[in-house]
């Protein structure tokens, strides 16, 4: 066992994760047939085996899934002995693993991107999109640094800071521009668009209209907010959406964008990290950055119709 390597934990670590000897190949951008004999030294280094195999997906026999608990802290104290590393640099450089939930992401990032590369030139920027589970997921693993995600996420190992709240818009077919705006009950008897499940924005709609854990009538749902603004424009239904979204998604659609009445839905955006993470005074300037990029984009391009 003395000739395990820390490379072998990350390889073992990644196909436990996916499942599959592809995906965990892709994950490593190494080979399969690579990860394989990887796969297999480490076995043999063990004495005994890790995977089932057979078929397309790859099962973890019962010292497998032991073993990939211990792997997965050993990978994660390695990753933070080079973020104590990272922490004793000054200004801020290397790699920044950040990821950003679908809603906020192409409306955020391209100002968030320009600003954190003025201020932290050396800074390595590794953006990824994924709904709100997936990121905690990934970041309470160790494999992301920090999260752009709708607050609170409930998370006592995690560190979460405001940047800027939001409101909720209703898009409308340009021929109800100038109608009032209606209220939850009245947006309950109509055809409303919403995104697919794993969407904390979904979530968010339903509860204000009051059809949390509810079939909506007539719901139809949509991949990302661009198809659904595109489904009202052709007459389809309404749907919400957030502020930062009317500038870029009203340029690409003939669509009436009008603020709700009173109290109106909004959502708050922050940013979360590990409390364990030697990175957290870096990360907190980060944050104050990302506020102030975010701030302008969340207040863009609202005008009542």
């Amino acid at each position: 066992m003395i000739g395990i390597t820390i490379r072998h934990l990350r390889y073992f670590d990644a196909l436990a994760r996916h499942g599959h000897f592809g995906r965990a190949a892709e994950a490593c951008a190494i080979s399969q047939p690579a990860l394989s004999l990887q796969m297999k030294e480490l076995e043999e280094m063990l004495g005994a085996p890790l995977i089932e195999r057979g078929g397309r997906q790859i099962r973890l026999t019962l010292l497998g899934r032991a073993f990939a608990e211990r792997a997965r802290d050993i990978v994660r104290a390695v990753d933070e002995l080079d973020d104590l590393a990272r922490a004793a640099t000054s200004p801020f450089a290397g790699r920044l693993r950040i990821g950003v939930i679908p809603t906020a992401a192409p409306y955020l990032l391209p100002g968030v991107i320009k600003r954190l590369a003025q201020c932290f030139p050396d800074l390595d920027l590794r953006p990824r999109e994924a709904v709100t589970q997936k990121l905690i997921e990934e970041l309470t693993e160790g494999r992301l640094d920090t999260a752009i995600v709708a607050l609170p996420v409930s998370e006592p190992s995690l560190e979460e800071y405001e940047l800027f709240e939001e409101e909720f818009v209703l898009v409308r077919h340009p021929e109800e521009a100038g109608r009032p705006a209606p209220n939850p009950e009245m947006l309950r008897e109509m055809r409303l668009l919403l995104l697919e499940e794993g969407h904390c924005f979904r979530d968010q709609a339903l509860a204000f209209c009051g059809l949390a854990g509810k079939g909506a009538n007539e719901l139809m749902e949509g991949s990302s907010l661009s198809t659904l603004v595109q489904m009202v424009a052709a007459g389809i239904g309404v749907t919400l959406i957030p502020q930062m979204a009317v500038e870029v998604e009203s340029r690409s659609a003939a669509v009436s964008v009008t603020r709700l009445s009173a109290p109106r839905p909004k959502r708050r955006i922050g940013m979360v990290w590990r409390r364990t993470n030697p990175l957290g005074p870096q990360l907190l300037r980060i944050a104050e950055t990302v506020r102030d990029a975010g701030e302008g984009v969340a207040g863009k391009g609202m005008a009542a119709g």
